[in-house]
């Protein structure tokens, strides 16, 4: 071999070398300025350089992620979805990250109208609130599964529930639907058919009975009274009703009411449970399970009245005649005043 070629075979050798270098850092060095990590959501639609975009600010070096990009086909196959980045992630790294769509562990309880509850629901996946409102409210959509614009919320069992955060508002309405009929086992259904009641109609009373108490152990009791107001024919007179009544009339739930005013019992409104008998159109609330569960499973007994106790604070008298239920009331009245609450 003569020294030409050994010179030049030494100088390729280099070149490759120095380019091997140039390879592995643009590969497999830290190529992120992230703190431990951090959660990017790339939208349906997204271009290549919309990633750019969101990615830049979590990047050393973005021509090296650029290069890397390429050189996997990644800016021609952009995922939408929620990714995770972590520190020291080199853009090897990164890239395989954008391709591992991470789920959302969604949450939702206590909303009071399915408005609260889409704005709830949008700020953990990408459908918009305007959206889920549409798809919640589709005409055919209610029509076939036997739910109304009032009381469609009652298809939503408060729990934790994992989705691709780019799940379409069409899937997810779906698979809340799945599970609301799979919350409603035989066992269920057998029960709420003894009560004389549809499935919505005890979401409806449940939310009641949610919103009256939130001491699970009494929560029984109380589901007791208003089946009882029921099966006599009685108006329920559940404040929590004229509260929701008053609240939709000013189109403001973010209002705090600590009393209904005798004035707010004649409110035209068909939640005022006051003026008309039976249940409200729909729930006045989410209720949670052991809501539903209380209706389902009442306590035994022949009480029609209940209000708030002064001596066991979140817990309520019960009475079975309204002489019994004056004297309860007014120990309320007065503690209230004592207190100065207006409203």
């Amino acid at each position: 071999m003569n020294t030409k070629f050994k010179t030049l075979l030494l100088a390729a050798a280099g070149v490759f070398l120095v380019f091997a270098v140039v390879i592995y850092s643009k590969y497999f060095t830290n190529n992120t300025k992230v703190d431990k990590e951090t959660y990017i959501e790339i939208s349906t639609g997204s271009s290549f350089e919309n990633v750019i975009q969101l990615v830049s600010p979590y990047l050393e070096n973005v021509n090296d992620f650029k290069f890397i990009a390429s050189i996997r086909s990644y800016d021609e196959n952009v995922k939408p979805g929620r990714f995770l980045i972590k520190e020291g992630m080199s853009s090897f790294g990164l890239v395989s990250a954008l391709r591992r769509n991470m789920p959302v562990n969604l949450a939702f309880n206590n909303q009071e109208r399915l408005e609260n509850l889409c704005v709830r629901i949008s700020s953990q996946i990408e459908p918009d609130t305007t959206k889920l409102l549409s798809v919640f409210r589709d005409s055919i959509f209610l029509n076939q599964n036997g739910f109304t614009k009032e009381n469609v919320i009652a298809m939503f069992i408060p729990n934790s529930y994992e989705f691709y955060w780019n799940v379409s508002a069409e899937k997810f309405r779906d698979k809340m639907l799945k599970e609301y009929k799979k919350f409603w086992t035989l066992e269920r259904l057998i029960k709420a058919k003894k009560l004389g009641l549809s499935p919505v109609e005890v979401m409806t009373l449940a939310s009641i009975v949610h919103k009256e108490t939130v001491k699970k152990d009494e929560r029984p009791k109380v589901a007791r009274v208003y089946l009882n107001r029921l099966a006599q024919g009685m108006p329920l007179q559940a404040d929590p009703t004229i509260i929701y009544a008053v609240k939709l009339r000013s189109n403001n739930f973010d209002q705090i009411i600590k009393r209904v005013l005798y004035a707010d019992l004649s409110i035209r409104s068909p939640y005022n449970t006051y003026v008309n008998t039976g249940l409200p159109p729909g729930p006045i609330a989410m209720p949670d399970i052991t809501a539903i569960d209380a209706v389902l499973s009442p306590d035994t007994n022949n009480y029609i009245y209940f209000c708030a106790s002064v001596e066991r604070f979140g817990y309520h008298e019960f009475a079975a005649t309204y002489e019994e239920h004056q004297v309860n009331a007014k120990k309320y009245a007065n503690w209230l005043n004592g207190t100065g609450t207006k409203r």
